[in-house]
């Protein structure tokens, strides 16, 4: 069974007396179900599970209400020897966005209290963009996604002694040894051909196939398509969304790596908020991480977007190694000099610094250059710049020293990860090995530092 983090912080709000609903959200094979069942299953005596998809695909026995009673009486039908109590029993919304109407009727579930309950949602921005009556108060929403860095070493069966050691070697800046730097870099390689996403993972722990793999990957890239068609009515905004999504491996490789509007349609005069629609749904559906472009980096960063700079990444580093190499494991594994993975690392990191609760940017400013990414550092009220190297060249960064060197900015330092054992800090920049991206977590304000 693969352990997810989560986990943890589902037992923990079930555990809390907290009445509010958890929706566990976040993109499509994700795993969201599997471990809501694992813990579901272990904390209370009754689990019951009411998949709406797998409802309306069947007989659609709750595809038409809209009252509690209906609700109520349409459950004892399906499931009345399993319901106790809100002490013993837990019921499992699955899906929630398929029938909209029950985001609503979450408030009501909740107030009555005669069970406890927990949701989760695919597409969840997209149903709550069309649901009238949100109900903000009664829930408690939390995003989930593939298996980070850190889950999959423990998949591939690291303690927690292993992984504590890191940690620490990571908070003390000081380098591991270089048996411990090979095999974690050896790690690291397999994580960016398999990515995170359980099926996959599971596949390679199963068969150590890439060729399986690969199949896995492409069958929920293919799935990831379909779902467009599912919930945008109009078909020229299918395939939109599904031009854009293919583009983003293509558009990666470029020296920007941005969306560019003339090139979704191939048309001169296109603009980019013509598209805003098609960009939110790859985005709140979670297939696609946006990075949005800053050019003036004040804390906190949100305040400063370039609205018409965007960078989009695939979810999973996984999906785009296959995109890229298909069956061939020789540019990741062997480290080819001919072969730039600068597009591969950029990914990887966007995808761990958006599992640990950060939000992503980047700064673009026409004279200083380009920096891959910027974060809040919530502790220091600052910004943290990160650039990602894939090559020999890693300590070539003008455009992060011209950002540094910037008084105005005020920004004290910044990180550089790369493929190299050694953590040191030379000019206000500290470099590390590429695999300490799993240790750079969003700080968060401790709950008894708030009382004033």
């Amino acid at each position: 069974m693969l352990y997810r983090k989560i986990s943890t912080d589902i037992e923990a709000h079930l555990h809390s007396g907290n009445d509010k609903i958890m929706v566990v959200e976040g993109a499509r094979q994700i795993g969201k179900s599997y471990i809501i069942r694992e813990v579901g299953n272990r904390l209370f005596k009754n689990f019951v599970e009411v998949n709406f998809v797998k409802d309306d695909e069947e007989d659609g026995l709750f595809r038409d209400i809209h009252k509690l009673d209906e609700f109520y009486m349409t459950l004892s039908m399906v499931a009345g020897g399993k319901l106790g109590d809100k002490s013993d029993t837990i019921v499992f919304l699955d899906e929630i966005q398929h029938y909209p109407q029950y985001l609503t009727m979450l408030k009501f579930l909740r107030e009555e209290g005669k069970f406890t309950y927990i949701a989760s949602g695919s597409l969840l921005g997209i149903a709550l963009r069309n649901t009238a009556s949100i109900p903000v108060g009664s829930i408690i929403r939390k995003q989930m996604y593939q298996l980070d860095f850190e889950e999959w070493l423990m998949a591939e069966g690291w303690g927690k002694e292993a992984l504590d050691y890191v940690r620490d070697c990571y908070k003390r800046q000081v380098a591991v040894s270089e048996a411990q730097h090979q095999n974690l870099l050896g790690e690291f390689r397999k994580y960016l051909l398999v990515g995170g996403l359980p099926d996959a993972v599971n596949t390679y722990l199963e068969t150590h196939n890439i060729v399986r793999v690969r199949e896995v990957q492409e069958s929920i890239r293919n799935l990831y398509k379909e779902d467009a068609a599912k919930y945008e009515k109009e078909s020229s905004k299918k395939l939109l969304i599904r031009r854009i999504y293919d583009m983003i491996v293509s558009q990666m490789e470029n020296k920007k790596k941005r969306i560019v509007a003339k090139d979704i349609r191939d048309k001169k005069g296109d603009r980019f908020e013509w598209y805003a629609e098609e960009f939110e749904y790859l985005i709140s559906s979670g297939i696609a991480l946006d990075v949005h472009a800053i050019s003036n980096p004040k804390y906190p960063l949100s305040e400063s977007v370039h609205k018409n700079l965007l960078k989009l990444y695939l979810n999973d580093v996984g999906m785009l190694t296959g995109r890229l190499y298909e069956y061939n494991i020789a540019p990741i594994m062997k480290d080819e000099r001919s072969i730039n993975l600068g597009s591969v690392y950029e990914s990887v990191v966007a995808q761990e610094l958006k599992a640990h609760g950060h939000d992503l940017f980047y700064y673009d400013n026409v004279k200083k250059g380009e920096v891959d990414y910027l974060v809040n550092n919530v502790a220091g009220m600052t910004v943290l710049p990160i650039e990602v190297k894939s090559g020999k060249d890693y300590t070539s960064h003008k455009a992060l020293d011209k950002f540094l060197a910037d008084k105005e900015y005020n920004i004290p330092s910044g990180i550089v990860l790369d493929n190299e054992r050694e953590v040191y800090t030379k000019d206000n920049v500290t470099y590390m090995p590429i695999y300490y991206i799993m240790c750079i977590e969003r700080t968060e304000i401790p709950e008894g530092d708030c009382i004033f």
